[in-house]
């Protein structure tokens, strides 16, 4: 896949035709990724009401917050459309939580990183198999870093090419589109937390700090990553 190709097919369409189009010329291989966040919540309203026949999934940890399994749910209520739930592998799950007990993310860098390979890489994978193209919801305001990225990028690690249709939108871009549309969205973001993953693993940011600093907080910021963006995590990006 040629991204200039691509790129250049996607010049001057809005957000909108540029989905459609995307999942015109790889029907049936292109699949967007949701986590319930202010972002993801836009593009799935971009998704479902537009009608555009692009598969959504989402990664069930089984450590989410209880107002992001509310916010899964009011989705579905409200489109009426599907949503993919990957879950990770009981053997390799269960074999974890045997050896070294729930909680064994917070005892080391090792031991989160393998909490995060089984409740999310790992599925993650078995769910973009097949796949040419994947949606996400990154922002190049997000971080420093992700300001040298563009909104289409060929993921190494997973043999596709990722496509993030807001990436040139701010955070009062989310938010107006959000409340304009009436896209319902996780009350936690209006409780300090930019970022939204499993519930033992965030907290709350104060003001001024670091967009990801509510992320695996009592870690070193160079340790911060958990391998869902593998193109970012080998140039420190994620």
């Amino acid at each position: 896949m040629n991204l200039s190709e691509i790129q250049a097919e996607l010049s001057g369409l809005n957000v909108v035709d540029k989905l459609k189009y995307l999942a015109e010329k790889y029907a049936d291989n292109i699949i967007f990724s949701t986590s319930f966040g202010w972002e993801d919540q836009a593009i799935t309203h971009l998704i479902f009401s537009n009608n555009i026949p692009i598969k959504v999934f989402t990664l069930e940890t089984g450590r989410l917050f209880p107002e992001t399994y509310y916010v899964w749910n009011r989705t579905l209520e409200v489109y009426n459309q599907p949503i993919y739930a990957y879950y990770p592998q009981n053997e390799l799950l269960q074999d974890m939580v045997n050896t070294k007990g729930p909680n064994s993310f917070y005892e080391s860098v090792e031991n989160r990183k393998e909490c995060c390979y089984i409740r999310k890489i790992e599925p993650l994978k078995r769910a973009l198999k097949g796949n040419k193209i994947w949606v996400t919801g990154i922002r190049a305001e997000q971080s420093a870093n992700r300001e040298d990225m563009h909104d289409l990028e060929w993921d190494e690690g997973n043999q596709l090419v990722k496509f993030h249709p807001i990436f040139n939108w701010t955070l009062d871009d989310v938010k107006n589109y959000i409340k304009d549309n009436n896209i319902v969205y996780n009350t936690l973001h209006d409780k300090g937390f930019p970022s939204i993953g499993c519930a033992p693993c965030t907290r709350a940011v104060a003001p001024g700090e670091d967009f990801r600093a509510g992320r695996w907080w009592w870690e070193d910021q160079s340790k911060k990553e958990c391998g869902l963006h593998a193109t970012e995590v080998e140039e420190g990006k994620v």
